[in-house]
């Protein structure tokens, strides 16, 4: 497959823009130096515009798991319980993730079924918790988890709330601020269509306040939020080109404003369920919890997941993801944040109705691309 030839509709990474590829390709730059403190001031600047928050902010080179592990390892410790909901894969890996830093309770629930708040109001009530932790956007499942109704549990009982918006920062609308969220984590290959490769962090004073001192070395957040704030530089050495292509993705979101971006991933949500329901198709997730920035599909009886992907990569050029876990194989995603177009969207409509053709499923062709077209106007 030529990889500059191809329609990229995975859930991340997503494509990037020639412009942020092109920021990459700059000359060697000082990263001590007064240009590269420039550069770390405007990220900065703008990373609090795209966290819609005035927090302090941190910027990690490391994948979005290594922005989870930050938050988890610098304010929990071994005899510290913490509350880990669980309803997909990446729930499970803040689960993980607590493991092996503090004590944590799983409260588990279905995956693609949103969780019960009764049942998580309840697990606050019976366990004395430091923090909870909850994945807001869940790739795995292409579920949305009600991550304003879990802050208010949380500041009921005056505890962290660590909440993992990597597939939803820049693509749904996220509030820290009035979510009472204290860490807020995204990662640079989802909605912002950056590189793979970073994490940035929206970090609360009450975080700060309550973190531990020598629990990490290289994720701790009160060097990188020091240095940053005060100096605007890195504590250790930054993946320069990646920090340049981050900010011309923030750039260009400021360019097109936060909202109007929100707003045009719905749309593009929306034209995706109606195509899905078009050919007769059934989301994955509880559809009144269906993510904006990704869609889970579940396969028509016959048809097989790798033959099916495999056509659409191989003779349509259409990149799409299949699922994790036990619902491998059942399930097939498609993403549809950062710059995603309609054009994208037809091209991938136009490409699954003719594989599912070619592999015996019914329907009325042309239905899927119609239903597009119709959210088009």
């Amino acid at each position: 497959m030529d990889l500059e030839d191809n329609i990229f509709m995975l859930p991340g990474p997503v494509k990037m823009h020639p412009r942020v590829l092109n920021a990459m390709s700059k000359s060697a730059m000082a990263h001590r130096g007064e240009d590269f403190s420039a550069v770390n001031r405007e990220i900065k600047n703008l990373l609090k515009y795209l966290f819609q928050s005035q927090n302090d902010v941190v910027i990690i080179s490391g994948s979005g798991t290594a922005g989870l592990e930050a938050a988890i390892s610098n304010l929990l410790k071994k005899e510290d319980k913490v509350l880990n909901i669980v309803n997909g894969k990446f729930g499970e890996r803040l689960y993980e993730l607590s493991k092996v830093f503090a004590a944590p309770i799983p409260l588990i629930f279905d995956w693609g079924k949103p969780m019960d708040l009764d049942e998580v109001a309840n697990a606050l009530e019976e366990n004395d918790v430091k923090a909870l932790t909850l994945c807001h956007n869940e790739t795995s499942t292409g579920l949305t988890n009600q991550a304003q109704e879990i802050g208010k549990l949380a500041k009921k009982h005056d505890i962290l709330y660590i909440l993992d918006g990597i597939t939803s920062v820049g693509g749904i609308d996220v509030r820290p601020d009035k979510w009472n969220a204290d860490i807020t984590i995204l990662g640079s290959q989802k909605c912002i269509a950056a590189p793979a490769g970073m994490a940035a962090l929206s970090i609360s004073q009450r975080a700060q306040e309550e973190m531990y001192d020598g629990t990490t070395y290289y994720l701790n957040l009160k060097k990188h939020i020091k240095k940053l704030r005060d100096n605007d530089q890195t504590p250790y050495t930054p993946a320069i080109p990646l920090f340049l292509a981050l900010l011309e993705t923030l750039r260009m979101i400021k360019e097109e404003g936060l909202q109007n971006r929100i707003k045009r991933i719905e749309r593009l949500a929306i034209a995706t369920r109606n195509a899905v329901s078009s050919l007769g198709l059934k989301l994955f997730p509880d559809e009144r919890y269906a993510s904006n920035t990704l869609t889970a599909i579940n396969y028509p009886e016959g048809i097989e997941d790798t033959k099916f992907r495999s056509i659409l990569r191989e003779d349509y050029k259409v990149v799409i993801a299949g699922a994790q876990d036990h619902i491998k194989g059942k399930v097939f995603r498609i993403g549809h944040m950062g710059i995603c177009s309609f054009t994208d969207l037809l091209a991938t409509f136009g490409a699954i109705e003719a594989a599912l053709k070619r592999l015996g499923y019914e329907f009325e062709i042309g239905s899927g691309v119609r239903a597009i077209v119709e959210q088009m106007q």
